[in-house]
């Protein structure tokens, strides 16, 4: 049997978008004489709908989709995604649905099983869990179908109860297929294709793996869909960030590819730009504007943003005080002609000084401190907002997973955006990553990379002033964060003591910084936003 790979990208709640595409890659299929197509995890509405499931009238257009697409399925067999609704008298009122259609009719539906409630996942939040197994026929072949997480069971760090493709395994299947919706994140790729392997291993089964490929605000799908055969070996990889209809013959067991693996620096580059352009489509915006102080951070996201959306499309405002460096405006220049973005300069002297005159009655003889530091920050957001106002681009926000972790930021300041690029990604990777966006021409110049990170808000001031080496911070944070250490565990592994405590108290001192933040595109296995939830009254000690 010939089998189709759809992997395509779908947008949250456009039935009618979402219907088209699919009828699309169906008939293509079958003019291809494709026996089968498989699409990815709620493909029909997208993945994830989050609230929108609680809607009766969201779950009336799933169906109504589904009924339409079904009509197209005469001459093949589709598995597509789709919400259904649990019949039973007791449970979640939906199921996570593999639906197959064939011949204009919906002919079974098969449940998922196991609903991931961490990190950017909730689904037991709305759907019922599969307690059913059973194998389906299709065009004669017996198949297990599984849905993303069922064929997860074997992660170290979550023990599930159930084991979903042991228990069909009992039918005896020829095939299993994956529909999935699988997030990107920078390590990824990797464990997904080990656990795949495994699965098909363990059970001497040729395995059809269907991811999405999109973005949905702050996540990001890779797509990277596979046929595994049944020894493990790869016969079919598709591309990663891109929409793409592939084909495979359960039959041929003959091929044997590598997984064709990717750069990690060239991985983050291409899911960053894939996930800022698809979030300006599907929301329909067309025009950024960034504030570019010269900086490394304001530099890596003005190069991201031109290379999504056209350079021509993103406008950068220069916005210098007493305190920038002549360097600074100089090097956002050429930057600004370098990626071809328009660029103007708003001095905020006067605006700063005007805001100090008004406040000399409060503030007195008092020193300059941060208070004065983040009035400067205020006021290159209200003048970013009103051209975002004025002119219709949207703000984009420029600040890194380092000092949004530490609270170096400042909240109606430089923390101001509608999605921030990089909020995920570590000062020194930020570094890493200009000079992976350098690697074919300067586009950032050497200046930006040279210089000594500063804010720029009083004389002489760096960012070593007030933060421990960028180095040093960013491996204690990844320790803390990502790999969720104690204290003692991270100073076991060679920091100082004084230096850890300090950086993890910044993190936690400054959770309601980020819980105001902007959706942050994601590509670590813990971003700041729906994937780390932490109080923001609380004294536990770490």
């Amino acid at each position: 049997m010939k089998i189709a790979l759809a992997q395509l990208n779908y947008t949250i709640g456009d039935f009618a978008g979402n219907t088209a595409k699919i009828i699309k890659a169906i008939e293509q299929a079958r003019d291809n004489d494709a026996g089968l197509i498989v699409f990815s995890e709620l493909a029909v509405c997208g993945y994830p709908p989050d609230d929108l499931l609680d809607y009766p009238h969201f779950i009336q257009h799933c169906k109504d989709a589904l009924d339409e697409i079904a009509k197209a399925t005469t001459g093949i067999t589709a598995v597509v995604g789709c919400p259904v609704v649990n019949t039973h008298a007791k449970g979640r009122r939906l199921y996570n649905a593999a639906c197959i259609l064939s011949n204009g009719e919906l002919v079974d539906s098969i449940f998922k099983t196991l609903l991931p409630t961490y990190d950017v996942f909730s689904e037991a939040r709305y759907f019922q869990s599969n307690e059913n197994f059973r194998t389906v026929n299709i065009n004669g072949i017996n198949t297990a179908i599984t849905i993303c997480e069922d064929l997860w069971d074997e992660m170290d760090f979550f023990s599930y109860t159930q084991d979903p493709l042991k228990n069909l395994s009992a039918f005896n299947p020829q095939l299993i297929l994956n529909i999935s919706a699988s997030p990107f994140n920078a390590d990824k790729e990797k464990t997904r294709y080990e656990i795949l392997r495994n699965q098909a291993v363990n059970f001497k089964l040729p395995l059809v793996y269907v991811n999405q490929v999109g973005a949905h605000t702050d996540l990001i799908f890779d797509g990277n869909s596979l046929f595994i055969n049944a020894n493990g070996s790869i016969a079919k990889q598709l591309k990663s960030f891109e929409e793409e209809l592939a084909y495979v013959d359960f039959n041929d067991k003959q091929k044997n590819l590598y997984l064709k693996k990717r750069n990690a620096l060239n991985k983050l580059h291409k899911a960053l730009v894939f996930g800022l352009r698809d979030y300006f489509s599907k929301m329909g915006f067309t025009k950024a504007v960034l504030g570019s102080s010269g900086g490394i951070d304001s530099a890596v996201v003005q190069a991201l943003l031109s290379e999504a959306i056209g350079g021509e499309n993103v406008t950068a405002i220069l916005m210098p005080s007493q305190f920038s460096s002549e360097g600074s405006v100089n090097d956002a220049i050429m930057l600004s002609q370098n990626l071809n973005n328009p660029h103007y300069i708003l001095p905020i002297k006067n605006i700063f000084e005007c805001f100090d005159a008004a406040l000399e009655p409060l503030f007195k003889d008092s020193p300059f401190n941060v208070a004065e530091e983040n009035i400067q920050a205020r006021s290159r957001a209200v003048l970013l907002m009103a051209y975002s106002n004025k002119f219709g681009a949207i703000l984009v926000n420029t600040s890194n997973k380092s000092e949004m972790s530490v609270g170096y930021t400042t909240l109606y300041g430089d923390m101001c955006g509608s999605i921030s690029v990089i909020g995920d990604v570590y000062k020194t990777d930020v570094f890493a990553l200009a000079d992976r966006i350098n690697i074919k021409e300067i586009l950032i110049p050497t200046t930006i990379l040279r210089k000594a990170p500063s804010a720029e808000l009083r004389p002489d001031q760096k960012d070593s002033d007030s933060l421990p080496p960028y180095e040093i911070l960013d491996a204690i944070l990844k320790a803390y964060i990502e790999e969720q250490l104690s204290v003692n565990e991270i100073v076991a592994s060679g920091f100082e003591r004084e230096t850890v405590e300090r950086s993890i108290k910044m993190v936690n001192n400054n959770e309601y910084k980020r819980f105001q933040a902007p959706p942050i595109l994601r590509v670590s296995s813990k971003a700041y936003g729906r994937g780390r939830v932490i109080p923001l009254v609380a004294k536990f000690k770490n």
